[in-house]
């Protein structure tokens, strides 16, 4: 058996201390090497002990456990501290994040939600600390994925959710979306997932950002994808600054592999700030002339931004609707080919958008999903990328892209 797991229990109530002790008794990974009935205990105890985890209770007399959590935080950084109470409110957890903590439970919990939380909070700090030694260089940050087009209802978060979870379970990656449409953003809606926070409430600590604090504001889709979500009502999005939006996705290139983010049919500050920020932005168009001319001078605009041609890649949606135009028509009219072409499958898309899965988990057999997945290799692999831009069929790609995903 491995090394077992440290644990330094700290609640004024001994009887609380005892009956937790219980609730971890039957699982042999852990140990409890001490317990601590006031917060100037706990901190004792931790500097002499070095415990892997910490179970501290937020309020007892004297000093509370999250004034505690933060000096233990900063006299003996790697502990991890998981907070207990009987309060579940928003403000205690963000209160307890910004402290250090790596958790927070909620009593009455079960043996089985307390040992999760200490194996995911010793787990967490384990892998970090093996990355350090690993990897004694600048820390690989994530590349930011933008999608974006200055014409509304082309398909960017049907795009961005698919392309997302794609990443993450076709090629393991972990990733994370930022829905950065601040008025009317429907990744949520999409993934039908309930987010408890969102954009419009992280801004209130914007100043305290850190991994940990947005951690608690992400909802979670899968173990591998994340979802910072855009403010419940429209009018939040006026407390949000292009500054708030490139601190977030600072702080998440060093939490994620990839981060994509779903945007708004605009040019205002808090784009650009995205835009800039972004290793890759992708450009969606549909076949309809509205969406065409639109995307046209999107791309004459994102020249006079100076950015590079290999920052910024055309996506055609929709491409076999009927209409007349044909997509070499609209790669002649602006100037670039599509690095990725989806269908029009109406029925398909729909129908996942309206039990919000994915297409790409319900569906994945179907052409629309599979071009998702050649989308993902277009962006992970480099020369993938480059044969697409260098051929106009890019049939050569297909044997390397099936057995990728196969």
């Amino acid at each position: 058996m491995g090394e077992k797991i440290k644990i330094l229990i700290v609640d004024d109530i001994e009887a609380t201390r005892e009956n937790i002790g219980k609730l971890l008794e039957f699982h042999h990974e852990v140990v409890v090497i001490a317990q601590a009935e006031s917060a100037m205990e706990a901190i004792k105890q931790a500097k002499l002990l070095k415990p892997d985890v910490i179970l501290m209770d937020v309020n007892m007399p004297g000093m509370d456990g999250i004034a505690a959590a933060e000096i233990i935080a900063a006299d003996v950084p790697g502990i991890n501290i998981i907070m207990m109470s009987v309060q579940g409110e928003q403000e205690y957890l963000r209160r307890a994040m910004i402290a250090g903590a790596k958790n927070y439970l909620t009593k009455p919990f079960t043996s089985d939600e307390l040992v999760q939380a200490v194996r995911q909070a010793y787990s967490s700090e384990k892998k970090r600390r093996n990355t350090q030694i690993s990897d004694s260089k600048q820390p690989q940050k994530g590349k930011i994925i933008t999608v974006f087009s200055t014409k509304g209802g082309v398909g960017k978060t049907t795009i961005s959710t698919n392309l997302a979870v794609t990443l993450a379970n076709k090629c393991g990656a972990r990733v994370g979306i930022l829905d950065a449409d601040l008025q009317f953003g429907d990744v949520a809606l999409f993934l039908n997932i309930m987010p408890k926070a969102t954009m419009g409430d992280l801004v209130r600590d914007i100043d305290n950002l850190d991994s940990n604090l947005l951690e608690s504001y992400l909802t979670k889709y899968n173990e591998k994808v994340k979802v910072l979500s855009a403010p419940f009502r429209p009018e939040q999005a006026d407390s949000i600054t292009g500054d708030h939006v490139v601190s977030v996705l600072h702080t998440m290139v060093t939490m994620f592999d990839y981060i994509i983010v779903d945007t708004a049919p605009v040019f205002n500050e808090v784009m650009l700030s995205v835009l800039d920020s972004s290793d890759c932005i992708l450009v969606v168009s549909s076949l309809d002339l509205p969406a065409i001319k639109n995307v046209k001078l999107c791309l004459e605009i994102l020249e006079t931004l100076n950015y590079s041609q290999e920052k910024i890649k055309l996506v055609l949606n929709r491409e076999n609707s009927e209409g007349g135009i044909q997509t070499y028509e609209v790669e002649e009219s602006l100037n670039s080919r599509f690095i990725a072409t989806l269908p029009s499958d109406g029925k398909t898309v729909l129908g996942a958008v309206n039990r919000g899965i994915p297409f790409v988990v319900s569906h994945p057999d179907t052409v629309v999903a599979q071009s998702i997945f050649k989308l993902a290799t277009a962006i992970v692999d480099v020369e993938a990328n480059a044969e697409v831009e260098e051929n106009a069929k890019p049939i050569g790609m297909v044997k390397r892209i099936k057995k990728m995903f196969s």
